[in-house]
């Protein structure tokens, strides 16, 4: 079986996935818009027997009756989504090591509150950092995140 890690920003909350990911997918709901502070949320199902924390814990929001998300109280970095009594966890995709190893998106949920712009971003001109930043802005811009890779110490003494 294939192990999956990632974790918050700065690295204080780290996790493992060993198995197989359920679904993944996006939700347009007003409280994924809100946790993410984004259009929405992009999330994987993993089941919780596959899921564990490798480094500290996230601290929990309850955001409805049913619901509650995980965070990194350290960098605000929004983990997990949970339903109450569900065998599996929400993982935020963009947590994970390697996104893109989660393949296609399979489905869209609580279209009801899309914002109106959704769609027009595939139509956006594109630029790389690089094109719209100097050399000097660039240095600037170095990265003080947690590498995206599991490390035997946090925080890093060097990056």
């Amino acid at each position: 079986m294939e192990q999956r890690v990632g974790g918050c920003q700065c690295g204080a909350v780290r996790y493992k996935i060993t198995g197989n990911l359920g679904s993944p997918g996006i939700c347009h709901c007003r409280m994924c818009q809100k946790a993410f502070g984004s259009w929405g949320a992009a999330l994987v199902d993993v089941p919780l027997t596959e899921f564990t924390w490798s480094r500290g814990e996230a601290a929990i929001f309850i955001s409805s009756a049913i619901v509650k998300r995980g965070f990194c109280r350290d960098c605000g970095t929004p983990l997990f989504m949970q339903e109450k009594g569900d065998a599996n966890i929400e993982i935020a995709i963009g947590t994970l090591d390697h996104p893109n190893a989660i393949g296609h998106l399979q489905g869209q949920d609580g279209v009801e509150s899309r914002v109106n712009w959704f769609h027009e971003m595939t139509h956006l001109p594109e630029r790389k950092t690089a094109e719209t930043r100097t050399a000097a802005d660039l240095k600037k811009l170095q990265s003080l995140q947690h590498p995206d890779f599991d490390t035997d110490e946090w925080p890093l003494s060097k990056i």
